[in-house]
């Protein structure tokens, strides 16, 4: 007896609590999410300790807690960054979208060549970088030398349902080059903005000029 009443005393007290946590994770869930970012794979674009805001709301509006689709609000676009949880990779990943579906997609010496056309680059300063033309997306691609690249691959179709994503250090990404095409169900959200940037070569210390900074 005591013991219920106890606990009753416990969730009146902290009921308001529990439900923000409740909305706060909920929130999280369906609507947006941030995600640390490890890897240089998006160098330059994203680097290496950016916390970078994902738009969960970009493409569907899930059931909290489950891949559950309850209605469609956009579709992936050439161009965009997105967040998906890879079953072939076993990780959750962020890339940048490059086929959409029927789309059909080479590369020779690094050069996109999508549905017949080139894709347009144009030099800058920093030789091992160019600025690579998406359609209206205009972002920077970063070329540094490797062995045994993955710069070149023929023509492939990008099935229905699916998308073939690339990072923005080409030569050191581990993409659809490497686990095939990304199926649209694994695609969590659309990455926006970094919110915050912590320099894991630094002892953590912030990157106040990467804070709030748009990733598109």
């Amino acid at each position: 007896m005591n013991m219920k009443l106890s606990l009753h005393k416990f969730v009146k007290e902290k009921g308001a609590f529990l439900v923000l946590v409740l909305v706060l994770f909920t929130s999280r869930s369906s609507f947006a999410d941030w995600y640390v970012v490890p890897t240089g794979s998006m160098l330059p674009t994203i680097v290496e300790g950016d916390r970078i805001f994902v738009d969960k709301m970009a493409y569907r509006l899930e059931v909290p807690f489950t891949d559950i689709e309850i209605m469609q609000t956009g579709q992936p676009k050439r161009g965009d960054i997105v967040v998906f949880n890879s079953e072939k990779a076993g990780n959750r990943l962020v890339k940048r979208l490059i086929g959409e579906p029927g789309d059909r997609v080479a590369m020779f010496d690094n050069q996109l060549i999508i549905n017949g056309e080139s894709i347009s680059y144009k030099n800058s300063e920093n030789t091992l970088q160019k600025t690579e033309y998406l359609g209206n997306v205009a972002h920077i691609v970063q070329f540094i030398p490797v062995a045994d690249a993955r710069d070149n691959f023929a023509e492939v179709i990008v099935p229905e349902g699916h998308y073939l994503v690339l990072g923005d250090n080409r030569n050191n990404s581990a993409d659809s080059r490497y686990y095939g095409f990304v199926p649209a169900i694994e695609i969590q959200g659309r990455a926006k903005k970094v919110l915050v940037s912590l320099d894991p070569e630094n002892y953590y210390f912030p990157r106040s000029e990467r804070f709030n900074k748009p990733l598109i």
